[in-house]
This record gives structure tokens, sequence and C-alpha cells, in this order.
């Protein structure tokens, strides 16, 4: 076991709280088309929390990579955020 994954195995509510952050991230920047009622956010919100409690019991349980993989996919976001702003960028200085 590797010391990142034993960390997570040891600390299981840490592992939840960022397992839940990386997947509302996920879902605000990619599957969050418009807002919805107070009531259908919270239970998407509820929702993700139960995805995410099943994604710590792989974590923790068989010893996925979980977080690992979120981790790589919440960074590979990031950077076409900051390239899509590069070329907005690019784009007004060039006219």
């Amino acid at each position: 076991m590797s010391s990142i994954t034993g960390w997570l195995v040891t600390h299981p509510w840490t592992t939840y709280i960022m397992i839940y952050i990386f997947l509302v991230y996920v879902y605000n920047k990619v599957f969050r088309v418009r807002r919805l009622p107070i009531l259908k956010e919270a239970l998407v919100y509820l929702l993700i929390g139960v995805g995410a409690f099943v994604l710590l019991l792989f974590q923790v349980d068989l010893q996925l990579p979980i977080v690992p993989c979120l981790t790589v996919a919440v960074a590979l976001m990031f950077m076409v955020r900051i390239r899509y702003w590069v070329e907005a960028r690019q784009k007004r200085k060039q006219q």
C-alpha cells in the first residue's frame, strides 16, 4: 500500500470530504446546464453525497485509487479552463 493510499484509509472523513468536493466540482463544471429549483438542487447534492460514500467504500475497502483519479480529472479540467482563458486573452489582444 502506498503512503497516500494508507493515509486516505486511516482518515476516512477527510477522504470523504475530498471525494465530495471533487464530485461537486465536476458536476458544476461539466453537467450543470442551468440553475435548478432549491429542492431539486438539494436532492442533487444529497445524491452526490451518497455517491461519494460509495466511492469512499471503494477507496477504503477495495483500496482503489479513487481520490488520485479524481485529482487528475480535476487538474485536467483546471488546465483546460486556463487554456480557454489564455486563448480568450490572446483574441482580445489581437483585436
